[in-house]
């Protein structure tokens, strides 16, 4: 929002010497963030004066066209003789009237003037365009102006040149701020200074002779003033003063009739619309748009209305999108002339609209057809509904004002009767928020500054203003009067919370699950975790699949990944795939975080209160409103595990190493995991390995690791034998024995056994591990498969696994003959469950 300073005085009787960064900094302190302060005029010395245009010479010759101008600048050039000037400009004639700059004057951006020859004349000073002055952007032509201001006259005062522009990023919850009448308010807050509020007009009772309206919405319209205005001149233009005021709060002025809606929003905050009363048809209504129905805007756009829009009509159909813009339809008409007949037409009798729409409705619209207005932008926000009488008035007594219009008697307005808003607080609640002693008088005359009406001693029942839809709960209201009050008096006070009982266990695993991979030479990426349906395709997961049972978010920050995460992958190779094609070839990246599973049909979530605790009861019922978000580790790699050197070639990243990121993740939560052979999407069918730990005595399974399809690394243009685990770290907790205990060191040493067992290929080697652990009894200490051997001397559909066993007893040195019996043990067991014969027997 641009705010004028020379506007705002308007409304507040500021001290004479205040400059607009003294304003700036008051409205800081209040809250407001006024990010900038234009200085407009900056640099410009006089004298610049209005010249009558006395005659035109056209110079020949040029490769442009170019005028040598006789100009009357009365006795601002100290003879009162005409002024020679040369110009390029064609939108001006004889007995125009102009801006003159005359020798001796600079213009903004350090541009002085002098008389000097051009184009073979000597020309004694410049016929200005509104660019030149700094008015606005348009290079269209100089400025012509109304012809009732005599040469001479200073320029510079006229068309308001020097001025002060605050410009303040208005945040959603404010959007009362979105208008000179909000701003006004603050700064006399700020100042302690009373408001002159430009929305106390008298306003005509309602009445039935007003133009007809009827709504069929009074969710999305909840009031609608309707006042017609007749005898308008078509020839009228907007005056220099609400021209300027247009252009310094950062508007174009268009024509009268538009000028004056635009310049009533800015001061009033409320939208309006005025529509050419001969191209209506009947009956203005406020419908929700059919589906499908078509509708040209104001812009030139056709386009096809949602159901959900709401559109205000007549009989022939849509004449407005609601709270956004209106239709090409009834546009005002300008007063062109007719080249035939040279009569001039233009609009004469105007309707002019001040509705309240239903902020959650328009800004739906507005982004649905993407299409922000100025008036999009207040509606969205939120803005006075009591002001729509008052805005309609003050266009009424403008347009009778400026363009000799008559008001006719007929109001109509349509309200549906809502109570107004209250809150009950404490009032010491503030003090409480704040940590500050207030006291009721303060919190009192801070509230009622902003509008609210209070009542009560020790409970307070506020009445919030219209203006303040923001304002909700009680700490909102303590919000307002600790910002008044000054954030800059809030002492500085350390928080003392109560003793803590550290981290959850929860938390300890997921921390050094963190450090283990990163030990283990991974890189952490974290990534968003939104995901769209594409990637769940490219990954072929079947239709069935819980992973493509996806939570939907409403508001989306891009449309092609709507969806919350069901899998950590999709985030983790897009990262792996980025780094790949900046040249990083040896990548492995890991991340921990939630994924979310649909959990039912949809539940509301209750909304909390602000002022208690929540109780166990609410809490629940908003976890029940929650999708089921388990916690997972996964990493991806591809290219060289281990870097070439003097020492060898290097070693690529390869299935196996990434089930031993699984292991490794699972030793954490003190679990040995059981690995067997998978077909899961994405891994290749041959190369896919199922992660299992044992709860309750179940073997369940918490995740998947090996090489990715060849479909999916080309689908996501991905590098060749990429490879990728991911785990479920919730289900290894459950698995786990709880805190892992630090291993014991022992002054008995260790005895060491190999053993090769030829089992069928069919045989996974986790079942003839489990077997050697069960069968070894509790002298095993470990148990590693250093070995996988086929060939034609074992027989074809045979294998042989080879194992190292080392033995130790915390006690004692073991003897030759315990170690053959727990070896012998656990070669048995192991042939009777498998089949498995050992090698060379």
């Amino acid at each position: 929002m641009r705010v004028p300073l020379s506007w705002l005085r308007e409304y507040v009787d500021l001290p004479a010497g205040e400059t607009g960064r003294d304003v700036q900094a008051k409205l800081v302190t209040a809250g407001l963030e006024v990010e900038t302060v234009e200085q407009l005029g900056a640099g410009l010395k006089g004298p610049l004066v209005v010249g009558h245009v006395l005659a035109i010479e056209e110079l020949e010759g040029f490769k442009k066209p170019i005028r040598y101008c006789q100009v009357d600048v009365g006795q601002a050039n100290g003879t009162g003789e005409q002024q020679n000037i040369v110009c390029g400009a064609r939108n001006f004639a004889v007995g125009d009237k102009v801006v003159v700059v005359l020798p001796g004057a600079e213009l903004p951006g350090g541009f002085a003037i002098a008389a000097r020859k051009t184009y073979g004349k000597v020309s004694e000073g410049m016929i200005c365009s509104a660019s030149e002055l700094g008015m606005s952007d348009d290079h269209d032509g100089i400025i012509v102006l109304p012809p009732e201001y005599e040469p001479g006259t200073d320029a510079i005062e006229l068309l308001e040149l020097v001025d002060e522009v605050l410009d303040i990023a208005v945040t959603p919850d404010r959007g009362y701020c979105l208008s000179m009448r909000g701003v006004a308010r603050e700064t006399a807050t700020a100042y302690g200074l009373p408001l002159r509020d430009p929305a106390l007009l008298d306003v005509p009772s309602p009445n039935s002779h007003g133009y007809p309206v009827t709504v069929g919405d009074p969710v999305g319209c909840d009031r609608f003033t309707a006042r017609t205005v007749t005898g308008l001149d078509p020839q009228a233009h907007s005056p220099i003063w609400l021209r300027r005021r247009l252009q310094k709060a950062g508007m174009r002025p268009v024509s009268l009739a538009v000028d004056i809606t635009n310049y009533v929003m800015l001061e009033l905050g409320q939208p309006l619309h005025a529509y050419d009363r001969a191209r209506i048809n009947g009956t203005i209504g406020v419908r929700r748009a059919e589906q499908g129905e078509k509708f040209t805007t104001l812009d030139g756009t056709k386009r096809v209305l949602d159901a959900e829009d709401l559109v205000i009509t007549d009989e022939s159909g849509p004449i407005g999108l609601a709270g956004v813009m209106g239709g090409a339809n009834t546009e005002i008409a300008d007063a062109a002339a007719d080249p035939a007949t040279g009569e001039t037409g233009g609009t004469t009798e105007v309707v002019i609209e001040a509705a309240h729409f239903a902020p959650v409705s328009i800004a739906r619209t507005a982004r649905r057809h993407k299409l922000s207005s100025e008036a999009s932008k207040r509606f969205e926000r939120g803005v006075d509904p009591e002001a729509t009488s008052a805005a309609a008035q003050r266009t009424v007594d403008l347009l009778v004002l400026l363009a000799g219009g008559t008001a006719e008697a007929g109001v109509t307005e349509i309200i549906s009767p809502s109570a107004p808003h209250t809150i009950t607080l404490r009032a010491d609640h503030p003090d409480r928020v704040a940590g500050v002693a207030y006291g009721r008088e303060t919190v009192v005359r801070r509230l009622q500054q902003i509008g609210c009406d209070v009542y009560g001693a020790d409970d307070l029942t506020v009445t919030v203003p219209s203006w303040r839809p923001d304002l909700t709960d009680p700490n909102d209201l303590a919000e307002e009067v600790i910002r008044l009050e000054g954030y800059e008096n809030l002492p500085a006070t350390l928080p003392q919370p109560p003793a803590g009982r550290g981290l959850t266990e929860r938390q300890r695993l997921h921390r050094r699950v963190g450090r283990a991979l990163a030990g283990a030479g991974y890189v952490e990426a974290l990534n968003y975790p939104f995901i769209g349906a594409e990637v769940l395709d490219q990954f072929g997961l079947a239709a069935d699949d819980p992973r493509r049972d996806l939570v939907t978010l409403v508001n989306p920050i891009s449309d092609t990944e709507p969806a919350l995460r069901t899998t950590l992958l999709p985030g983790l190779l897009a990262a792996l795939r980025r780094n790949d094609g900046r040249g990083e070839h040896d990548l492995a990246l890991f991340e921990t975080g939630l994924v979310f599973r649909a959990s039912g049909a949809p539940r509301t979530a209750v909304t909390l209160p602000v002022d208690h605790r929540p109780t166990d009861e609410e809490i629940a019922l908003l976890d029940a409103a929650l999708p089921r978000q388990p916690r997972r580790a996964a990493v991806v790699l591809t290219g060289a595990r281990e870097q070439s050197g003097w020492w060898g070639t290097d070693t690529p990243a390869t299935w196996a190493d990434a089930v031993e990121a699984g292991r490794t993740v699972a030793r954490e939560a003190g679990v040995e995991l059981i690995v067997r052979q998978d077909q899961q999407e994405p891994w290749h069918p041959g190369r896919c390995a199922a992660l299992l730990a044992v709860v309750d005595g179940q073997e369940v399974l918490v995740g998947n690791a090996g090489e990715l399809h060849p479909r999916v690394t080309k689908a996501l243009g991905l590098p060749e034998r990429t490879c990728a685990m991911e785990i479920e770290l919730d289900r290894l907790e459950e698995a786990g024995s709880g805190s892992l205990e630090a291993p014991r060191v022992s002054t008995f040493p260790v005895a060491t056994q190999d053993v090769a067992l030829v089992v069928d290929t069919a045989v996974a080697a986790a079942d003839v591990e489990s077997a050697l652990r069960e069968g070894a009894g509790e002298l095993l200490e470990s148990l590693r498969l250093f070995d996988v051997f086929t060939g034609e001397q074992l027989g074809a559909g045979r294998k042989s696994l080879a194992y190292a066993l080392r033995f130790r007893a915390a006690d004692r040195t073991l003897t030759a003959d315990e170690i053959a019996a727990a070896r012998d043990a656990a070669v048995a067991l192991a042939a009777e469950r498998t089949g498995a014969v050992l090698r060379g027997a």
